[in-house]
């Protein structure tokens, strides 16, 4: 018999009868150990899974805050804000990349990079027994609006430049309202270069599309051209000249103490629960704020009281995460590393911690879509509301392997919330996500999971209400 160990969690490899082998996993110390309700933030986490209220009451009350999370992150900025002020309520302390660390045991603390993107941890009061993450990403594919934005057409409209953000579907983006919101950065009046947030929070523009009479084609499959077709209309040519104008406005600056800009647009359309028994929510950027959002729930109500337990939402996992914020930089080896520093760890002492640790990369999953059955592998079928979604793929595109699945079933059993699995067709390419990535500079056991959902890369996607609860209640039972 031989086993492995991650400290709290066991698997024993054990063989049995014709020569086959038989792998089964168990937590040690599963019992719900006096957790204390939390106070602050987001709402608490009921922690008595046995005991539960209507759990239709639950999903609706999660489902509500789930969907004001999302309406108030329309960019990646403000989503690593909204984390930001929600960690300062539960008194976390912030500390910055270009200053002494100076950590005390039984404190929690959270440091950004680019404003992105953030990790979080919490250090034990005794010695830390390996680190336990979970990992998520802010960004969404969306129309980056270029530099010197503004577009006059025939001398009577006037559009602006932009460029596609990750993969989108360009079709959901055509005659909606939209609106802009990002970052800019402005040199103040003591002559430091200083970030502000902002959000044009009103229907201000719209991609027509082209009439049916003008394209006889466009029912019948359509290639967009982004330069041509996604170019959004923002106001008649007396407008011209005011769009910066508008952004200091917005940024309470003047115009030409606007350096830079990181702006997006985003679709202004409401967050909606609906369906015959409401079982369905949808929005804008599900992918990926769904999973950072019951992360960061699961997160705060967990006991914590052993391990380095943290918390990461990473930019840029749209575009291949190869930034000095992605999955790809050293920002989470940073932090590790400088953790144990402050510590008084050795650098034997983080790699022992690290063979001890386990990281969930949460990023949410290709749902079996009702038109399209046949998208989807013939065995490997996740539904909305059926549970977390377990990734798997033979070429490492998702990390999931046997001993990351098996542990991370176990972790659900605990829970009580359901697992399925995906894996795409096998003549069908799929994406890949942070988790393969990630372990290129911290490399532990990962597994690669979702929640599943339907109009992936839309600007108004679809999820099951059941699920962000069950992923909520895994984390919480992770970081116990």
């Amino acid at each position: 018999m031989s086993s492995i160990r991650i400290r709290g969690l066991k698997v024993k490899i054990q063989k049995i009868h014709l020569d086959s082998i038989e792998c089964k996993l168990y937590s040690e110390n599963k019992s719900n150990r006096g957790q204390t309700p939390l106070k602050r933030g987001l709402t608490p986490v009921r922690q008595d899974f046995t005991q539960r209220s209507d759990p239709r009451i639950m999903q609706s009350s999660i489902s509500k805050e789930l969907s004001q999370f999302l309406e108030n992150s329309p960019s990646c900025f403000h989503a690593i804000d909204n984390i930001k002020n929600i960690l300062l309520r539960e008194q976390f302390i912030q500390l910055q990349e270009n200053e002494k660390w100076q950590l005390r045991r039984g404190c929690r603390y959270f440091v950004t990079r680019n404003d992105s993107s953030v990790i979080a941890f919490t250090v034990p009061e005794q010695d830390i027994s390996g680190m336990r993450i979970i990992a998520s990403h802010s960004d969404s594919p969306a129309f980056k609006i270029k530099e010197n934005p503004e577009l006059e057409t025939d001398g009577h409209y006037l559009r602006l430049n932009v460029e596609g953000y990750g993969g989108m579907l360009c079709a959901p983006w055509l005659d909606r309202p939209l609106s802009v919101a990002g970052r800019v950065i402005i040199k103040d009046r003591q002559g430091s270069l200083c970030s502000r947030l902002v959000n044009i929070d009103r229907d201000l523009l719209l991609i027509p599309s082209l009439a049916i009479h003008m394209n006889r084609e466009a029912n019948s499959g359509y290639k967009y051209n982004i330069q041509k077709d996604m170019l959004p209309l923002y106001g008649s040519i007396a407008s011209k000249g005011t769009f910066m104008k508008m952004l200091a406005e917005a940024a309470d600056a003047k115009e030409t103490a606007i350096l830079g800009h990181d702006l997006f647009l985003y679709n202004r359309q409401k967050a909606s629960i609906w369906g015959a028994a409401e079982e369905f929510i949808s929005c804008g950027r599900l992918d990926d704020l769904q999973c950072a959002f019951a992360a960061l729930k699961g997160f705060l109500a967990g006991e914590k009281a052993t391990h380095l337990a943290v918390y990461c939402v990473l930019d840029s996992e749209e575009v291949g995460s190869t930034t000095k914020q992605g999955a790809a930089s050293t920002f989470l080896y940073d932090t590790l590393t400088r953790i144990h520093d402050s510590l008084g760890y050795t650098r034997e002492d983080y790699l022992i911690h690290l063979a001890d640790s386990f990281m969930i990369s949460a990023d949410n999953a290709h749902a079996v879509h009702p038109n399209h059955t046949d998208k989807s592998d013939p065995s490997n079928r996740p539904y909305l509301n059926g549970g977390i979604v377990l990734k798997f793929n033979a070429n490492q595109k998702y990390c999931t392997d046997a001993i990351s699945a098996a542990m991370f079933r176990d972790i659900c059993g605990t829970a009580g919330v359901p697992v399925q699995t995906f894996a795409n067709r096998s003549d069908m390419a799929g994406g890949s996500t942070l988790g393969s990535i990630s372990n290129t500079q911290v490399a532990l056991n990962t597994v690669d999971i979702g929640l599943p959902q339907l109009a992936m890369h839309s600007p108004y996607e679809t999820a099951g209400v059941k699920d962000t609860d069950y992923l909520i209640r895994a984390a919480m039972t992770f970081y116990c």
